[in-house]
Protein backbone atom coordinates (compact mmCIF):
# COMPACT_ATOMS: atom_id res chain seq x y z
CA UNK A 1 0.00 0.00 0.00
CA UNK A 2 1.48 3.33 -1.05
CA UNK A 3 1.87 6.08 1.53
CA UNK A 4 2.51 8.67 -1.16
CA UNK A 5 0.26 11.66 -1.48
CA UNK A 6 -0.98 12.56 -4.93
CA UNK A 7 1.46 15.50 -4.92
CA UNK A 8 4.35 13.14 -4.17
CA UNK A 9 3.25 10.72 -6.87
CA UNK A 10 3.18 13.48 -9.47
CA UNK A 11 6.55 14.93 -8.45
CA UNK A 12 8.27 11.52 -8.43
CA UNK A 13 6.55 10.14 -11.55
CA UNK A 14 9.35 10.84 -14.02
CA UNK A 15 6.93 13.07 -15.95
CA UNK A 16 3.89 10.77 -15.64
CA UNK A 17 5.75 7.54 -16.44
CA UNK A 18 5.96 5.98 -13.00
CA UNK A 19 6.04 2.20 -13.24
CA UNK A 20 3.17 2.00 -15.71
CA UNK A 21 5.07 -0.23 -18.12
CA UNK A 22 5.79 -2.70 -15.33
CA UNK A 23 2.20 -2.59 -14.07
CA UNK A 24 0.81 -3.24 -17.53
CA UNK A 25 3.07 -6.23 -18.09
CA UNK A 26 2.28 -7.93 -14.76
CA UNK A 27 0.23 -11.04 -15.69
CA UNK A 28 -0.69 -11.95 -12.10
CA UNK A 29 -3.29 -9.25 -11.56
CA UNK A 30 -5.80 -7.25 -13.54
CA UNK A 31 -4.90 -4.15 -11.52
CA UNK A 32 -2.15 -1.57 -11.69
CA UNK A 33 0.19 -0.67 -8.85
CA UNK A 34 -1.39 1.88 -6.56
CA UNK A 35 0.69 4.88 -7.61
CA UNK A 36 0.15 3.97 -11.27
CA UNK A 37 -3.61 4.09 -10.72
CA UNK A 38 -3.14 7.81 -10.13
CA UNK A 39 -0.77 8.33 -13.06
CA UNK A 40 -2.88 6.54 -15.64
CA UNK A 41 -5.53 9.23 -15.23
CA UNK A 42 -3.23 11.68 -17.01
CA UNK A 43 -3.19 9.24 -19.91
CA UNK A 44 -6.99 9.32 -20.08
CA UNK A 45 -7.99 6.22 -18.12
CA UNK A 46 -9.36 5.20 -14.73
CA UNK A 47 -9.00 1.80 -13.11
CA UNK A 48 -12.40 0.55 -11.94
CA UNK A 49 -14.11 -2.71 -11.05
CA UNK A 50 -17.59 -4.12 -11.48
CA UNK A 51 -19.26 -3.32 -8.18
CA UNK A 52 -22.29 -5.47 -9.02
CA UNK A 53 -20.17 -8.60 -8.55
CA UNK A 54 -17.60 -7.28 -6.05
CA UNK A 55 -19.08 -9.10 -3.04
CA UNK A 56 -19.50 -12.38 -4.91
CA UNK A 57 -15.90 -12.32 -6.09
CA UNK A 58 -14.76 -11.56 -2.55
CA UNK A 59 -16.67 -14.61 -1.31
CA UNK A 60 -14.96 -16.67 -3.97
CA UNK A 61 -11.59 -15.29 -2.85
CA UNK A 62 -11.06 -13.64 -6.24
CA UNK A 63 -9.72 -10.19 -6.83
CA UNK A 64 -12.26 -7.61 -8.02
CA UNK A 65 -13.26 -7.71 -11.69
CA UNK A 66 -10.87 -4.93 -12.64
CA UNK A 67 -11.53 -3.00 -15.81
CA UNK A 68 -10.64 0.37 -17.25
CA UNK A 69 -12.59 3.36 -18.45
CA UNK A 70 -10.90 5.26 -21.27
CA UNK A 71 -11.86 8.83 -22.16
CA UNK A 72 -10.98 10.62 -25.38
CA UNK A 73 -9.66 14.15 -25.78
CA UNK A 74 -11.96 15.56 -28.43
CA UNK A 75 -12.32 19.34 -28.05
CA UNK A 76 -15.92 20.25 -28.76
CA UNK A 77 -16.77 16.62 -29.39
CA UNK A 78 -16.20 16.91 -33.15
CA UNK A 79 -15.36 13.70 -35.04
CA UNK A 80 -15.52 12.66 -38.67
CA UNK A 81 -17.61 9.72 -39.91
CA UNK A 82 -14.39 7.75 -40.41
CA UNK A 83 -13.38 8.40 -36.82
CA UNK A 84 -16.87 7.42 -35.66
CA UNK A 85 -16.57 4.06 -37.39
CA UNK A 86 -13.20 3.43 -35.78
CA UNK A 87 -14.52 4.33 -32.33
CA UNK A 88 -17.50 2.05 -32.91
CA UNK A 89 -15.15 -0.81 -33.82
CA UNK A 90 -13.09 -0.16 -30.68
CA UNK A 91 -16.21 -0.29 -28.50
CA UNK A 92 -17.17 -3.60 -30.06
CA UNK A 93 -13.70 -5.15 -30.07
CA UNK A 94 -12.23 -3.98 -26.76
CA UNK A 95 -14.99 -2.48 -24.59
CA UNK A 96 -18.55 -3.34 -23.53
CA UNK A 97 -20.20 -2.82 -26.94
CA UNK A 98 -21.26 0.72 -26.16
CA UNK A 99 -20.06 4.27 -26.74
CA UNK A 100 -20.85 6.90 -24.16
CA UNK A 101 -20.99 10.63 -24.80
CA UNK A 102 -19.85 12.50 -21.69
CA UNK A 103 -21.10 15.82 -20.36
CA UNK A 104 -17.81 17.29 -21.61
CA UNK A 105 -18.26 16.15 -25.23
CA UNK A 106 -15.79 13.30 -25.02
CA UNK A 107 -16.29 9.58 -25.60
CA UNK A 108 -15.88 7.04 -22.86
CA UNK A 109 -15.21 3.34 -23.33
CA UNK A 110 -16.09 1.08 -20.44
CA UNK A 111 -15.09 -2.47 -19.59
CA UNK A 112 -11.60 -2.61 -21.12
CA UNK A 113 -9.40 -5.17 -19.35
CA UNK A 114 -5.75 -4.54 -18.61
CA UNK A 115 -4.27 -6.81 -21.25
CA UNK A 116 -6.34 -5.00 -23.91
CA UNK A 117 -5.56 -1.51 -22.63
CA UNK A 118 -2.55 -0.81 -24.83
CA UNK A 119 -4.26 -2.17 -27.94
CA UNK A 120 -7.27 0.04 -27.26
CA UNK A 121 -5.10 3.14 -26.83
CA UNK A 122 -3.29 2.38 -30.09
CA UNK A 123 -6.57 1.90 -31.95
CA UNK A 124 -7.86 5.24 -30.67
CA UNK A 125 -4.65 6.93 -31.80
CA UNK A 126 -4.97 5.32 -35.23
CA UNK A 127 -8.21 7.30 -35.60
CA UNK A 128 -6.17 10.49 -35.06
CA UNK A 129 -7.70 10.89 -31.60
CA UNK A 130 -5.83 10.65 -28.32
CA UNK A 131 -6.63 10.41 -24.64
CA UNK A 132 -3.71 12.46 -23.26
CA UNK A 133 -4.83 14.77 -20.45
CA UNK A 134 -8.46 13.66 -20.67
CA UNK A 135 -8.22 13.07 -16.90
CA UNK A 136 -5.85 14.04 -14.09
CA UNK A 137 -4.69 17.32 -12.58
CA UNK A 138 -4.38 19.11 -15.91
CA UNK A 139 -6.69 20.92 -18.29
CA UNK A 140 -9.20 18.34 -19.49
CA UNK A 141 -11.34 18.08 -22.62
CA UNK A 142 -12.34 21.58 -23.70
CA UNK A 143 -16.08 22.11 -24.20
CA UNK A 144 -17.39 24.11 -27.14
CA UNK A 145 -20.87 25.34 -28.01
CA UNK A 146 -22.50 22.82 -30.33
CA UNK A 147 -25.18 25.17 -31.66
CA UNK A 148 -25.22 24.79 -35.48
CA UNK A 149 -27.45 27.82 -36.03
CA UNK A 150 -24.44 30.17 -36.10
CA UNK A 151 -22.04 27.97 -38.00
CA UNK A 152 -19.46 30.59 -39.03
CA UNK A 153 -19.22 31.88 -35.47
CA UNK A 154 -19.13 28.33 -34.17
CA UNK A 155 -16.28 27.51 -36.54
CA UNK A 156 -14.24 30.34 -35.00
CA UNK A 157 -15.20 29.26 -31.51
CA UNK A 158 -14.21 25.67 -32.23
CA UNK A 159 -10.88 26.70 -33.77
CA UNK A 160 -10.05 28.82 -30.73
CA UNK A 161 -11.02 26.02 -28.37
CA UNK A 162 -8.94 23.46 -30.28
CA UNK A 163 -5.82 25.62 -30.19
CA UNK A 164 -6.37 26.30 -26.49
CA UNK A 165 -6.57 22.56 -25.89
CA UNK A 166 -3.35 21.93 -27.80
CA UNK A 167 -1.57 24.81 -26.09
CA UNK A 168 -2.38 23.43 -22.63
CA UNK A 169 -1.29 19.84 -23.27
CA UNK A 170 1.53 18.48 -21.09
CA UNK A 171 4.90 18.32 -22.86
CA UNK A 172 5.86 14.89 -21.51
CA UNK A 173 6.48 12.13 -24.06
CA UNK A 174 5.34 9.49 -21.56
CA UNK A 175 2.03 8.91 -23.37
CA UNK A 176 3.75 8.19 -26.67
CA UNK A 177 6.40 5.94 -25.11
CA UNK A 178 4.01 3.84 -23.04
CA UNK A 179 1.10 3.43 -25.42
CA UNK A 180 2.53 4.03 -28.91
CA UNK A 181 5.98 2.47 -28.46
CA UNK A 182 7.86 5.66 -29.20
CA UNK A 183 11.54 5.11 -28.51
CA UNK A 184 12.66 6.70 -25.28
CA UNK A 185 15.46 9.18 -25.80
CA UNK A 186 18.03 10.86 -23.58
CA UNK A 187 16.41 13.38 -21.29
CA UNK A 188 13.07 11.59 -21.11
CA UNK A 189 11.55 12.30 -17.74
CA UNK A 190 13.04 15.75 -17.62
CA UNK A 191 10.87 17.42 -20.23
CA UNK A 192 10.26 21.07 -19.60
CA UNK A 193 6.72 21.82 -18.40
CA UNK A 194 6.53 25.63 -18.45
CA UNK A 195 2.78 25.67 -17.86
CA UNK A 196 2.35 22.77 -15.44
CA UNK A 197 5.66 22.52 -13.60
CA UNK A 198 6.89 19.50 -11.67
CA UNK A 199 3.61 18.75 -9.88
CA UNK A 200 1.13 19.77 -12.55
CA UNK A 201 -2.01 21.46 -11.19
CA UNK A 202 -3.38 21.03 -7.67
CA UNK A 203 -6.58 19.47 -9.10
CA UNK A 204 -8.39 18.93 -12.38
CA UNK A 205 -9.12 21.97 -14.53
CA UNK A 206 -11.99 22.51 -16.95
CA UNK A 207 -12.53 25.03 -19.76
CA UNK A 208 -15.67 25.80 -21.76
CA UNK A 209 -16.41 28.03 -24.77
CA UNK A 210 -19.99 29.28 -25.03
CA UNK A 211 -21.83 31.23 -27.69
CA UNK A 212 -24.94 33.21 -26.67
CA UNK A 213 -27.86 32.88 -26.66
CA UNK A 214 -27.33 29.14 -25.94
CA UNK A 215 -25.32 28.13 -22.88
CA UNK A 216 -25.20 24.46 -23.86
CA UNK A 217 -21.81 23.94 -22.19
CA UNK A 218 -22.90 25.40 -18.82
CA UNK A 219 -19.96 27.78 -19.12
CA UNK A 220 -20.30 29.08 -15.55
CA UNK A 221 -19.64 25.56 -14.24
CA UNK A 222 -16.09 25.60 -15.64
CA UNK A 223 -12.90 26.67 -13.91
CA UNK A 224 -12.33 28.92 -16.91
CA UNK A 225 -14.98 30.00 -19.40
CA UNK A 226 -14.87 31.99 -22.62
CA UNK A 227 -18.16 33.53 -23.79
CA UNK A 228 -18.02 34.54 -27.45
CA UNK A 229 -18.64 38.22 -28.27
CA UNK A 230 -19.75 38.83 -31.87
CA UNK A 231 -19.58 41.98 -33.98
CA UNK A 232 -22.38 43.25 -36.20
CA UNK A 233 -21.32 40.89 -38.98
CA UNK A 234 -21.51 37.86 -36.69
CA UNK A 235 -17.77 37.33 -36.33
CA UNK A 236 -16.15 36.54 -32.99
CA UNK A 237 -14.07 39.55 -31.91
CA UNK A 238 -13.25 38.38 -28.41
CA UNK A 239 -14.47 36.77 -25.24
CA UNK A 240 -15.88 37.53 -21.85
CA UNK A 241 -13.84 35.51 -19.37
CA UNK A 242 -15.38 33.63 -16.45
CA UNK A 243 -13.32 32.09 -13.65
CA UNK A 244 -14.00 29.91 -10.65
CA UNK A 245 -16.79 27.55 -11.60
CA UNK A 246 -16.92 23.98 -10.34
CA UNK A 247 -19.54 21.39 -9.42
CA UNK A 248 -17.82 19.12 -6.92
CA UNK A 249 -18.71 18.97 -3.22
CA UNK A 250 -18.63 16.58 -0.28
CA UNK A 251 -21.74 15.64 1.66
CA UNK A 252 -21.87 17.34 5.05
CA UNK A 253 -18.70 19.38 4.53
CA UNK A 254 -19.32 23.13 4.45
CA UNK A 255 -15.75 23.68 3.25
CA UNK A 256 -16.74 22.23 -0.13
CA UNK A 257 -19.50 23.49 -2.39
CA UNK A 258 -20.53 23.98 -6.00
CA UNK A 259 -19.76 27.40 -7.39
CA UNK A 260 -20.54 29.38 -10.52
CA UNK A 261 -17.81 31.32 -12.27
CA UNK A 262 -17.47 35.10 -12.14
CA UNK A 263 -17.41 37.16 -15.34
CA UNK A 264 -14.23 39.22 -14.93
CA UNK A 265 -14.43 41.04 -18.26
CA UNK A 266 -13.72 41.10 -21.98
CA UNK A 267 -10.53 40.24 -23.89
CA UNK A 268 -9.81 40.39 -27.64
CA UNK A 269 -9.28 37.11 -29.50
CA UNK A 270 -5.54 37.70 -29.82
CA UNK A 271 -5.19 37.58 -26.01
CA UNK A 272 -6.86 34.17 -25.70
CA UNK A 273 -3.82 31.93 -25.18
CA UNK A 274 -2.05 34.45 -22.97
CA UNK A 275 -5.09 34.66 -20.68
CA UNK A 276 -5.61 30.89 -20.65
CA UNK A 277 -1.97 30.39 -19.70
CA UNK A 278 -2.15 33.09 -17.03
CA UNK A 279 -5.24 31.54 -15.44
CA UNK A 280 -3.78 28.04 -15.41
CA UNK A 281 -0.41 29.12 -14.00
CA UNK A 282 -2.13 31.28 -11.37
CA UNK A 283 -4.00 28.22 -10.19
CA UNK A 284 -0.78 26.18 -10.37
CA UNK A 285 1.00 28.59 -8.03
CA UNK A 286 -1.81 29.73 -5.72
CA UNK A 287 -3.93 26.58 -5.52
CA UNK A 288 -4.14 24.58 -2.29
CA UNK A 289 -1.77 21.59 -2.49
CA UNK A 290 -2.13 20.60 1.16
CA UNK A 291 -5.88 19.87 1.30
CA UNK A 292 -6.91 18.13 -1.89
CA UNK A 293 -10.64 18.67 -1.42
CA UNK A 294 -9.92 22.43 -1.33
CA UNK A 295 -7.61 22.43 -4.35
CA UNK A 296 -9.98 23.45 -7.13
CA UNK A 297 -9.66 26.93 -8.65
CA UNK A 298 -12.98 28.04 -7.15
CA UNK A 299 -11.50 27.69 -3.65
CA UNK A 300 -8.32 29.49 -4.71
CA UNK A 301 -10.49 32.45 -5.71
CA UNK A 302 -12.55 32.38 -2.53
CA UNK A 303 -9.46 31.99 -0.33
CA UNK A 304 -7.42 34.77 -1.96
CA UNK A 305 -10.26 37.01 -3.13
CA UNK A 306 -11.63 37.54 -6.62
CA UNK A 307 -9.91 40.89 -7.17
CA UNK A 308 -6.54 39.53 -6.07
CA UNK A 309 -6.78 36.58 -8.45
CA UNK A 310 -8.06 38.75 -11.28
CA UNK A 311 -5.15 41.17 -10.84
CA UNK A 312 -2.67 38.30 -10.86
CA UNK A 313 -4.13 36.96 -14.11
CA UNK A 314 -3.91 40.42 -15.68
CA UNK A 315 -0.29 40.77 -14.56
CA UNK A 316 0.73 37.40 -15.97
CA UNK A 317 -1.16 37.88 -19.25
CA UNK A 318 -0.03 41.47 -19.69
CA UNK A 319 -3.55 42.72 -20.29
CA UNK A 320 -6.37 44.48 -18.48
CA UNK A 321 -9.87 43.09 -18.68
CA UNK A 322 -12.40 45.45 -20.23
CA UNK A 323 -16.04 45.63 -19.16
CA UNK A 324 -18.06 42.50 -20.05
CA UNK A 325 -19.62 42.61 -23.52
CA UNK A 326 -21.33 39.25 -24.13
CA UNK A 327 -24.99 38.94 -25.05
CA UNK A 328 -27.38 37.30 -22.56
CA UNK A 329 -28.08 33.58 -22.49
CA UNK A 330 -31.60 32.28 -23.10
CA UNK A 331 -31.28 28.59 -22.21
CA UNK A 332 -28.75 25.82 -21.64
CA UNK A 333 -30.45 22.94 -23.43
CA UNK A 334 -30.16 21.43 -26.91
CA UNK A 335 -32.56 22.08 -29.78
CA UNK A 336 -33.73 18.75 -31.20
CA UNK A 337 -34.57 17.92 -34.78
CA UNK A 338 -33.36 19.56 -38.00
CA UNK A 339 -32.04 23.11 -38.22
CA UNK A 340 -30.45 24.82 -41.20
CA UNK A 341 -27.02 26.40 -40.94
CA UNK A 342 -25.77 29.56 -42.58
CA UNK A 343 -24.21 27.66 -45.47
CA UNK A 344 -27.42 25.83 -46.39
CA UNK A 345 -26.37 22.52 -44.80
CA UNK A 346 -28.61 20.92 -42.22
CA UNK A 347 -27.95 19.62 -38.71
CA UNK A 348 -29.95 16.95 -36.89
CA UNK A 349 -29.80 16.81 -33.08
CA UNK A 350 -30.76 13.49 -31.51
CA UNK A 351 -31.38 12.92 -27.81
CA UNK A 352 -29.30 10.09 -26.34
CA UNK A 353 -30.40 8.85 -22.89
CA UNK A 354 -27.43 9.55 -20.60
CA UNK A 355 -25.26 9.66 -23.72
CA UNK A 356 -25.18 5.85 -23.92
CA UNK A 357 -25.05 4.47 -27.47
CA UNK A 358 -25.71 0.74 -27.55
CA UNK A 359 -27.89 -1.84 -29.25
CA UNK A 360 -30.87 -2.60 -27.02
CA UNK A 361 -34.03 -4.57 -27.77
CA UNK A 362 -36.05 -2.48 -30.21
CA UNK A 363 -33.45 0.31 -30.15
CA UNK A 364 -30.34 -0.66 -32.17
CA UNK A 365 -28.73 2.76 -31.78
CA UNK A 366 -25.10 1.65 -32.12
CA UNK A 367 -25.89 -0.11 -35.38
CA UNK A 368 -28.00 2.77 -36.63
CA UNK A 369 -25.31 5.37 -36.11
CA UNK A 370 -22.78 3.04 -37.71
CA UNK A 371 -24.97 2.91 -40.80
CA UNK A 372 -25.34 6.69 -40.80
CA UNK A 373 -21.56 7.11 -40.49
CA UNK A 374 -21.08 4.98 -43.60
CA UNK A 375 -23.02 7.42 -45.78
CA UNK A 376 -22.52 10.72 -43.96
CA UNK A 377 -19.98 13.20 -45.36
CA UNK A 378 -20.19 15.87 -42.69
CA UNK A 379 -19.34 15.66 -39.00
CA UNK A 380 -20.68 14.25 -35.77
CA UNK A 381 -20.78 16.75 -32.90
CA UNK A 382 -21.29 15.67 -29.32
CA UNK A 383 -23.13 18.19 -27.17
CA UNK A 384 -22.45 19.17 -23.57
CA UNK A 385 -25.83 17.64 -22.71
CA UNK A 386 -24.77 14.14 -23.85
CA UNK A 387 -26.62 14.37 -27.14
CA UNK A 388 -25.53 13.99 -30.77
CA UNK A 389 -25.61 16.34 -33.75
CA UNK A 390 -25.38 14.81 -37.21
CA UNK A 391 -23.88 17.94 -38.71
CA UNK A 392 -23.30 19.27 -42.21
CA UNK A 393 -25.94 17.29 -44.11
CA UNK A 394 -26.76 18.53 -47.65
CA UNK A 395 -30.48 19.11 -48.14
CA UNK A 396 -30.65 16.25 -50.63
CA UNK A 397 -29.28 13.76 -48.05
CA UNK A 398 -31.78 14.49 -45.29
CA UNK A 399 -34.22 11.83 -46.46
CA UNK A 400 -31.57 9.08 -46.35
CA UNK A 401 -30.54 10.13 -42.84
CA UNK A 402 -34.17 10.26 -41.69
CA UNK A 403 -34.80 6.77 -43.03
CA UNK A 404 -31.90 5.34 -41.04
CA UNK A 405 -32.96 7.25 -37.94
CA UNK A 406 -36.45 5.75 -38.17
CA UNK A 407 -35.22 2.26 -39.02
CA UNK A 408 -33.04 2.12 -35.92
CA UNK A 409 -35.49 3.81 -33.52
CA UNK A 410 -33.24 6.81 -33.02
CA UNK A 411 -36.35 8.96 -33.47
CA UNK A 412 -38.12 7.10 -30.64
CA UNK A 413 -35.93 9.02 -28.22
CA UNK A 414 -36.96 12.35 -29.69
CA UNK A 415 -40.60 11.22 -29.47
CA UNK A 416 -40.26 10.57 -25.74
CA UNK A 417 -43.52 11.40 -23.95
CA UNK A 418 -42.11 14.32 -21.98
CA UNK A 419 -39.60 17.06 -22.52
CA UNK A 420 -38.23 16.01 -19.13
CA UNK A 421 -36.96 12.72 -20.57
CA UNK A 422 -35.36 14.40 -23.57
CA UNK A 423 -33.32 16.89 -21.56
CA UNK A 424 -32.43 14.82 -18.48
CA UNK A 425 -28.82 13.94 -17.73
CA UNK A 426 -27.18 11.39 -15.45
CA UNK A 427 -23.64 10.32 -14.67
CA UNK A 428 -22.44 6.72 -15.05
CA UNK A 429 -22.45 5.92 -11.31
CA UNK A 430 -22.92 2.21 -10.52
CA UNK A 431 -21.65 -0.35 -11.29
CA UNK A 432 -18.27 1.02 -12.38
CA UNK A 433 -17.66 4.38 -10.70
CA UNK A 434 -15.85 3.87 -7.42
CA UNK A 435 -17.26 7.10 -5.97
CA UNK A 436 -20.94 6.35 -6.62
CA UNK A 437 -23.18 6.19 -3.56
CA UNK A 438 -26.40 5.54 -5.51
CA UNK A 439 -27.58 4.73 -9.01
CA UNK A 440 -27.80 7.43 -11.69
CA UNK A 441 -27.66 6.34 -15.35
CA UNK A 442 -29.45 3.05 -14.67
CA UNK A 443 -32.00 4.80 -12.46
CA UNK A 444 -32.86 7.68 -14.79
CA UNK A 445 -35.45 5.82 -16.96
CA UNK A 446 -37.29 4.55 -13.87
CA UNK A 447 -37.39 7.96 -12.26
CA UNK A 448 -38.56 9.85 -15.34
CA UNK A 449 -41.25 7.20 -15.85
CA UNK A 450 -42.39 7.74 -12.26
CA UNK A 451 -42.62 11.49 -12.80
CA UNK A 452 -44.49 11.26 -16.09
CA UNK A 453 -48.02 10.65 -14.73
CA UNK A 454 -47.74 13.60 -12.35
CA UNK A 455 -46.54 15.88 -15.14
CA UNK A 456 -49.44 14.85 -17.34
CA UNK A 457 -52.03 15.35 -14.59
CA UNK A 458 -50.88 18.91 -14.07
CA UNK A 459 -50.55 19.82 -17.74
CA UNK A 460 -46.76 19.69 -17.73
CA UNK A 461 -46.06 16.85 -20.16
CA UNK A 462 -44.12 19.21 -22.45
CA UNK A 463 -42.75 21.60 -19.83
CA UNK A 464 -38.95 21.69 -20.37
CA UNK A 465 -38.00 20.98 -16.76
CA UNK A 466 -34.29 20.31 -16.41
CA UNK A 467 -33.60 17.12 -14.44
CA UNK A 468 -30.16 15.86 -13.52
CA UNK A 469 -29.12 12.84 -11.44
CA UNK A 470 -25.71 12.25 -9.91
CA UNK A 471 -24.63 9.14 -8.04
CA UNK A 472 -22.50 11.20 -5.66
CA UNK A 473 -21.87 14.86 -4.78
CA UNK A 474 -18.89 15.23 -7.13
CA UNK A 475 -21.34 16.43 -9.76
CA UNK A 476 -20.20 14.98 -13.10
CA UNK A 477 -23.72 15.45 -14.51
CA UNK A 478 -23.70 19.07 -13.26
CA UNK A 479 -26.63 18.34 -10.92
CA UNK A 480 -26.37 21.66 -9.09
CA UNK A 481 -27.56 23.37 -12.28
CA UNK A 482 -30.71 21.25 -12.51
CA UNK A 483 -34.15 22.70 -11.84
CA UNK A 484 -34.68 19.31 -10.21
CA UNK A 485 -31.64 17.28 -9.22
CA UNK A 486 -31.04 14.09 -7.29
CA UNK A 487 -27.62 13.72 -5.67
CA UNK A 488 -26.86 10.22 -4.40
CA UNK A 489 -26.50 9.80 -0.64
CA UNK A 490 -26.84 6.01 -0.24
CA UNK A 491 -28.34 3.10 -2.22
CA UNK A 492 -31.87 4.22 -3.12
CA UNK A 493 -31.56 7.54 -1.28
CA UNK A 494 -30.85 11.02 -2.63
CA UNK A 495 -30.65 14.65 -1.69
CA UNK A 496 -33.37 16.55 -3.56
CA UNK A 497 -32.06 19.82 -4.99
CA UNK A 498 -34.39 22.42 -6.49
CA UNK A 499 -34.40 25.86 -8.03
CA UNK A 500 -31.70 26.31 -10.67
CA UNK A 501 -32.68 28.22 -13.78
CA UNK A 502 -32.81 27.11 -17.42
CA UNK A 503 -29.91 29.34 -18.46
CA UNK A 504 -27.15 27.74 -16.38
CA UNK A 505 -26.77 30.96 -14.36
CA UNK A 506 -28.16 29.98 -10.97
CA UNK A 507 -27.38 27.07 -8.67
CA UNK A 508 -30.11 25.05 -7.05
CA UNK A 509 -30.35 24.53 -3.32
CA UNK A 510 -30.93 21.61 -0.99
CA UNK A 511 -34.67 21.06 -0.48
CA UNK A 512 -34.84 17.66 1.24
CA UNK A 513 -31.99 15.45 2.41
CA UNK A 514 -31.44 11.69 2.18
CA UNK A 515 -34.89 10.61 0.98
CA UNK A 516 -36.28 7.72 -1.07
CA UNK A 517 -38.06 7.79 -4.41
CA UNK A 518 -41.47 7.64 -2.74
CA UNK A 519 -40.56 10.62 -0.59
CA UNK A 520 -39.15 12.52 -3.58
CA UNK A 521 -42.37 12.01 -5.53
CA UNK A 522 -44.42 13.10 -2.53
CA UNK A 523 -42.40 16.32 -2.32
CA UNK A 524 -42.59 17.08 -6.04
CA UNK A 525 -46.28 16.39 -6.65
CA UNK A 526 -47.66 19.47 -4.84
CA UNK A 527 -44.96 21.63 -6.42
CA UNK A 528 -45.98 20.41 -9.88
CA UNK A 529 -49.60 21.17 -9.01
CA UNK A 530 -48.72 24.74 -8.01
CA UNK A 531 -46.51 25.22 -11.06
CA UNK A 532 -49.13 23.90 -13.45
CA UNK A 533 -51.78 26.21 -12.00
CA UNK A 534 -49.85 29.43 -11.39
CA UNK A 535 -46.81 29.66 -13.65
CA UNK A 536 -46.29 32.73 -15.77
CA UNK A 537 -45.91 32.58 -19.54
CA UNK A 538 -42.62 30.87 -20.42
CA UNK A 539 -41.65 30.69 -16.75
CA UNK A 540 -39.27 27.85 -15.95
CA UNK A 541 -39.87 25.53 -13.03
CA UNK A 542 -36.80 26.76 -11.17
CA UNK A 543 -37.75 30.39 -11.69
CA UNK A 544 -41.27 29.63 -10.42
CA UNK A 545 -39.90 28.02 -7.26
CA UNK A 546 -37.72 31.05 -6.64
CA UNK A 547 -40.47 33.58 -7.36
CA UNK A 548 -42.94 31.87 -5.06
CA UNK A 549 -40.48 31.47 -2.20
CA UNK A 550 -40.19 27.68 -2.29
CA UNK A 551 -36.40 28.09 -2.58
CA UNK A 552 -34.04 30.99 -2.02
CA UNK A 553 -30.71 31.93 -3.54
CA UNK A 554 -28.00 30.92 -1.05
CA UNK A 555 -26.02 33.84 0.35
CA UNK A 556 -22.81 32.61 -1.27
CA UNK A 557 -24.41 32.70 -4.73
CA UNK A 558 -25.77 36.22 -4.17
CA UNK A 559 -22.19 37.43 -3.84
CA UNK A 560 -21.03 35.91 -7.11
CA UNK A 561 -22.69 38.45 -9.38
CA UNK A 562 -24.06 35.85 -11.78
CA UNK A 563 -26.67 37.47 -14.06
CA UNK A 564 -30.09 36.77 -12.54
CA UNK A 565 -33.45 38.23 -13.52
CA UNK A 566 -33.84 41.25 -11.23
CA UNK A 567 -37.55 40.63 -10.67
CA UNK A 568 -36.76 37.24 -9.19
CA UNK A 569 -34.17 38.70 -6.86
CA UNK A 570 -36.61 41.37 -5.71
CA UNK A 571 -39.21 38.75 -4.91
CA UNK A 572 -36.91 36.96 -2.45
CA UNK A 573 -34.86 39.90 -1.17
Amino acid sequence: MSNHSVEDIKAESNRLRGSLLESLSDPLTGALREDDQTLIKYHGSYQQDDRDIRDERRRQKLEPAYQFMIRTRTPGGVVSPEQWLTLDAIATRFANHSLRVTTRQAFQFHGVIKRELKGTMQAINAALIDTLAACGDVNRNVQVAANPLLSSAHATLYADAARTSEHLLPNTRAYYEIWLDEERVAGSGGEDEPIYGDKYLPRKFKIGFALPPVNDVDVYANDLGFIGVADDAGGIVGYDVTIGGGMGATHGDAETYPRLGNNVGFIPREALLAVATAVVTTQRDLGNRNVRKRARFKYTIDDHGLEVVKAEIERRAGIAFAAPRSAPFEHNGDRYGWVEGEDGHWHLTLSLPSGRIADRPGMPHLTGLREIARIHRGEFRMTGNQNLVIAGVPAGERERIDALVRAHALDAVNDAPTALARAAMACVALPTCGLAMAEAERYLPEFTAALQPMLEIHGLAEAPILLRISGCPNGCSRPYLGEIALVGKAPGRYNLMLGADHRGQRLNTLYRENITQAQILAELEPLFARYGAARLDDEGFGDFLLRTGVVEIPARDRRQHIPIDSTLVEDVA
